[in-house]
């Protein structure tokens, strides 16, 4: 299908453990597919994986920062050995609230017994680094493991990331760059979750670090639907794409979770009756199954125009045909697109729609 480079790093990479995971990257092997982010430890997952083309060396960076906590991989340290898994861009989320709801949260959090707020307290001072100790900081409270802190512009969700998975990444990025004429960086990212078709807050600011590192362009994926498309420095980013396949009601064998998260019997329901239901609660609407595929022209490093062709999956397809990528009909397809155009108008990018095809030219 003209498939060639693909990325491991999510969080279904180890559903069934570090050997399904070795067993699929063995099935790319045999397949003949680049494949990064998966590893035998932390540095194997950081690096950037090649494809060798008729016009140059193409590089793959891969991360995700939605994964399990299981998963994501670590280097020997002493007498303790790696562990495998997925490169992983840790992230920790906060609510930003106002300083009247900050005064409830910080009454409850006083109200807490002792033991609790002493744990917490022991955690800050091992945890935060003695060059933040003495630096001002919006007030703060971890109340129940979530973080609160107070901002003007409230109620949101913000994202900090790991500044050591961020420095790892950006080096495997710069590293691949220096031995390829072409490197793809792409994280696998559900935050703040599938119901947002806005990327989190943390997203921009990696996509540019990124590009800054030597990133020709920024993949995102895992929201199951589009967001906006942003030209920085000369580079696409892509922050979701959508689906290419969703055909989530062929999957089986499925496991007793899939049954226990949506209170089913596996002895009274079959597998695609558990899909049936899945699909009803989680992804009945039309923009699960509504994508585009991105061509991108790049001249002397920069992109010189991008042209965005609509997908339609079969929303409303029944069976096994529900999920496969056709083109949209001319009316989807103009329901994709100017999502799209409405999407990516607040990062600057203007995209004409022209015979049913999205175009972003840049100027030179």
């Amino acid at each position: 299908m003209g498939f060639n480079v693909v990325s491991r790093a999510n969080n279904h990479t180890t559903d069934w453990g570090i050997e399904g995971m070795f067993a699929t990257d063995r099935a790319a092997d045999e397949a003949g597919l680049v494949h990064a982010g998966t590893g035998e430890d932390r540095t194997a997952t950081r690096a950037a994986h090649y494809l060798q083309t008729a016009k140059g060396r193409v590089a793959l960076v891969s991360m995700t920062s939605s994964a399990t906590p299981m998963s994501v991989s670590a280097d020997a340290l002493g007498g303790a050995p790696g562990r495998p898994g997925l490169s992983a861009l840790r992230v920790t989320p906060s609510m930003v609230v106002s300083p009247e709801m900050m005064k409830t949260l910080r009454q409850i959090h006083d109200s807490l017994p002792p033991a609790a707020l002493q744990a917490e307290e022991e955690e800050k001072r091992v945890l935060q680094p003695e060059s933040e100790k003495h630096e001002a900081k919006p007030e703060e409270v971890k109340l129940f493991d979530a973080k609160f802190r107070v901002g003007e512009k409230a109620v949101h969700l913000t994202w900090d990331m790991n500044d050591v998975d961020l420095r790892e990444i950006l080096k495997g990025i710069r590293d691949g760059k220096q031995n390829s004429d072409f490197l793809i960086a792409t994280i696998h990212a559900h935050e703040p979750d599938n119901w947002s078709n806005e990327p989190a807050d943390f997203l921009p600011k990696l996509a540019h670090a990124a590009i800054d590192a030597g990133a020709d362009v920024f993949i995102g994926h895992g929201p199951h639907q589009l967001r906006a498309i942003e030209i920085y420095q000369g580079k696409p980013i892509f922050y979701s794409l959508g689906n290419f396949f969703f055909q989530l009601n062929a999957q089986e064998p499925l496991p007793a979770e899939v049954y226990e998260a949506l209170n089913v019997s596996p002895h009274t329901a079959t597998d695609n009756e558990l899909m049936a239901k899945l699909l009803k609660a989680w992804f009945d609407s039309p923009i699960w199954y509504q994508s585009v595929i991105a061509v991108s022209r790049f001249e002397r490093g920069q992109v010189a125009e991008v042209r965005l062709y609509p997908v339609d999956l079969g929303f409303t397809a029944k069976g096994f045909n529900k999920g496969i990528p056709l083109p949209a009909s001319p009316a989807v397809a103009k329901t994709i697109l100017e999502e799209l155009q409405r999407l990516s108008r607040p990062y600057g990018t203007t995209i004409a729609i022209e015979d049913g095809v999205g175009i972003i030219r840049l100027q030179k």
